[in-house]
């Protein structure tokens, strides 16, 4: 969008594509291309372009249809997830599949940065599949419907870490909320959003505080430990363990029960 202002090329951005798409119709568009829209297009908007609607979506088809395919691909623990280039129709994400291309999920990514190689992917697999489409010489599959999952969009409930369950998939909530909107706990009825963490091995009481040292706290899972690196407290920037026991004493953290 940046780009385009600065070249003087119109952008539209419609709070409600459903009823606000005329002005696009207007321009007499050839093909539209989305990307993590967010919006149902509209029957009157799909079937205006010669060269049909195009959207690009971060997951292998069709699995994890909706706005959140990538959180899940991270939550479920995936080995990989991929790029989708498909035609729109009236349905989430369910028109027939143009390419589809897969990356591995490294064990280090979280949200920002498999977001950032799927967008890599994206405008690659785009590049490519965009003279075939124009020359009407790009594949076109249907998708399986016995095959069909869902990637519904994170809300403030499932941000919650519970600490009955295992650490990995602990682990697995951290890397995929993170940099937004971040998991948390509570502690003394305070909010803790947890930015680093890594699985240790320990023993203890599920969802209490069972190790404290100047750079981090481990709180117990239900199979092994949580170790703490970077958090932010309400109200607070994102700081490092050992800067935040600066000005608190790490000691009232110790067996503290976590909720």
């Amino acid at each position: 969008k940046e780009l385009a202002l600065k070249e003087k090329i119109p952008v539209y951005s419609p709070a409600n594509i459903k009823k606000d798409y005329q002005e696009i119709i207007d321009k007499k568009p050839d093909i539209i291309i989305t990307c993590a829209y967010g919006q149902i297009i509209p029957k009157e908007l799909i079937e205006y372009p010669r060269l049909g609607c195009i959207n690009i979506h971060a997951s292998l088809l069709p699995k994890y249809r909706g706005g959140a395919p990538i959180h899940h691909a991270i939550l479920n623990d995936e080995k990989e997830t991929g790029i989708t280039i498909m035609y729109m129709d009236e349905g989430m994400d369910s028109g027939d599949i143009i390419s589809k291309q897969s990356i591995k999920i490294e064990e280090a990514d979280n949200l920002e940065c498999l977001s950032n190689k799927l967008s890599l992917l994206g405008r690659d697999m785009i590049i490519k599949e965009l003279p075939l489409i124009i020359n009407h010489k790009n594949n076109r599959e249907q998708q399986n419907p016995v095959l069909v999952t869902y990637a519904p969009i994170i809300k403030r409930e499932h941000e919650k870490i519970d600490f009955n369950k295992t650490a990995r998939q602990i682990y697995n909530l951290v890397r995929a909320l993170s940099p937004e909107p971040l998991a948390y706990f509570i502690v003394d009825n305070i909010d803790y959003k947890v930015v680093d963490c890594n699985i240790v091995e320990s023993k203890g009481k599920i969802g209490k505080i069972i190790n404290v040292d100047k750079d981090s706290f481990t709180i117990m899972a239900s199979d092994k430990g949580i170790r703490i690196t970077k958090i932010k407290p309400k109200g607070k920037n994102i700081m490092k363990v050992n800067d935040f026991f600066n000005g608190y004493n790490k000691n009232n953290f110790i067996n503290k029960e976590v909720r």
